[in-house]
């Protein structure tokens, strides 16, 4: 989340000096000031208008330059309001083909009844009119990442100077899977979660639940495992005699090793069933089973959260050339498409080395705005960025367990890599770190979205 005085990401400190931070440091300094101020440079706090002395929420009549954005979750939100905020009389445009946001991130709280989707719906209409972003509802057909030009299905064609695609994650298609919703993902918020809900609900007592984690790399290392906690918790209560089988693609936890693995062999090992290494090769609707690499697995409920990948958009633009095709590599110091320079690809779309989340979409997103503010400044980008990655897992209904890292520029491999003696883990769970996590997610959303 912080940032570095000599560039506008996330980390409240600079990392060359002092690559850690407190936790409750960080959270205090969130709930009092939000994630855009921490990220803010000093002279760009108090900046209400543009060059032209025209207010922010007007889109500048005579631009300096003109991005479009394409995709309105963590990633492209956060890049739109920064870009406005940093970009002197810079135009931006986002293109959006859902009226609002709705957050995955504590959609697991969804499931279980702590959330709603009203609380996990978020708009643009700050965006709109405090930062004066002409934002457009509609899908994109096409992008053409040569001339950098946006073909919508209402039939307009956008062109500016530079793209950024923030478009987020696609799944692979399932063998037999012909109706998604028979056993939904429920991995981007919105329609999904709240019939997986729905399901959970009508399960039998003594049913069984099955959930599947793709192989890496995926959106939220630590979400799957954090998912079977919270339902397994849930289970407890409503429905006692249930279990709770958890197929891994992957040979061993991806994220929270010591912590998930005491919450699945200690705590909820009465409810959850778990085995890695499971490859789901077919699912038969009709049966409610999966054809597994180890078996066939049956279940009342079934959450199939399916491998994933960079959207058809990305891909038809011929910019997903990473990760057996795909994501799409970039150059971390601007977020520039090393397929086609004058598109930005960040968030969950990129392929970069650090994990595929709303925090890091979000500092993504501020280090593309940095960059492209100084490019179209005539300078370079800031040669030395740094991110910041928080995450919080409920393992219960009222306790969390965090992790954090400090991601920085490796000059040598042009990565980011982790900062020395900056990853830090809590050791357990308790009711401190649940609420900790509500100031986190509050900060952040703000960040993005206010």
């Amino acid at each position: 989340m912080p940032s570095c005085a000599s560039s506008r990401n996330g980390s409240p400190n600079n990392p060359a000096e002092e690559p850690t931070m407190n936790r409750r440091e960080l959270l205090q300094a969130l709930a009092a000031a939000g994630l855009g101020h921490l990220a803010l440079p000093v002279r760009a706090q108090a900046q209400t208008t543009d060059a032209g002395g025209n207010p922010l929420a007007i889109p500048p009549a005579s631009p300096k330059a003109r991005v479009i954005v394409v995709g309105g979750g963590m990633a492209g939100t956060t890049f739109c309001k920064y870009m406005r905020m940093w970009g002197d009389a810079v135009d931006v445009t986002l293109v959006e083909r859902f009226a609002s946001f709705r957050s995955p991130i504590l959609s697991n709280e969804l499931l279980v009844g702590r959330r709603t989707s009203a609380d996990l719906t978020f708009g643009y209409t700050a965006l709109r009119d405090r930062y004066g972003v002409r934002v457009i509802t509609s899908a994109v057909t096409e992008v053409d990442p040569v001339a950098a030009i946006v073909r919508l299905a209402d039939g307009r064609t956008l062109s500016g100077d530079r793209v950024v695609l923030a478009t987020g994650i696609e799944f692979d298609p399932m063998p037999g899977l012909t109706d998604a919703n028979a056993m939904p993902h429920a991995w981007q918020g919105g329609a999904q979660a709240v019939l997986l809900k729905n399901q959970m609900a009508a399960m039998p007592a003594n049913g069984t639940m099955v959930l599947t984690i793709p192989k890496t790399p995926y959106r939220c290392p630590p979400g799957p495992y954090e998912r079977a906690c919270t339902i397994a918790d849930w289970m407890k209560v409503r429905k006692p005699r249930a279990k709770l089988i958890v197929l891994d693609a992957n040979p061993d936890f991806v994220a929270h090793r010591d912590n998930f693995s005491n919450a699945f062999f200690g705590l909820h090992s009465q409810v959850i069933e778990y085995h890695t290494g499971v490859d789901v090769t077919f699912a038969d609707v009709a049966q409610r089973t999966l054809h597994t690499s180890t078996g066939q697995i049956q279940g009342d409920v079934i959450n199939l959260i399916r491998r994933q990948r960079a959207p058809a958009i990305v891909r038809r633009a011929g910019l997903a050339t990473a990760t057996e095709r795909r994501f799409a590599p970039v150059d971390v110091l601007s977020y520039a498409s090393t397929v086609a320079p004058r598109v930005h690809v960040i968030g969950d779309s990129s392929a970069t080395t650090q994990p595929k989340a709303g925090h890091i979409a979000n500092q993504e997103a501020k280090v593309c705005a940095d960059a492209l503010a100084r490019i179209f400044g005539g300078g370079q980008p800031d040669p030395q960025p740094v991110t910041n990655s928080a995450c919080y897992s409920t393992i219960t209904a009222t306790q969390a367990a965090w992790l954090t890292a400090v991601f920085q520029y490796d000059p040598v491999s042009r990565t980011m890599v982790p900062a020395p003696d900056s990853s830090a883990a809590s050791v357990g769970w308790d009711r401190e770190h649940f609420e900790e996590m509500e100031e986190w997610f509050d900060a952040l959303m703000a960040d993005s979205f206010a």
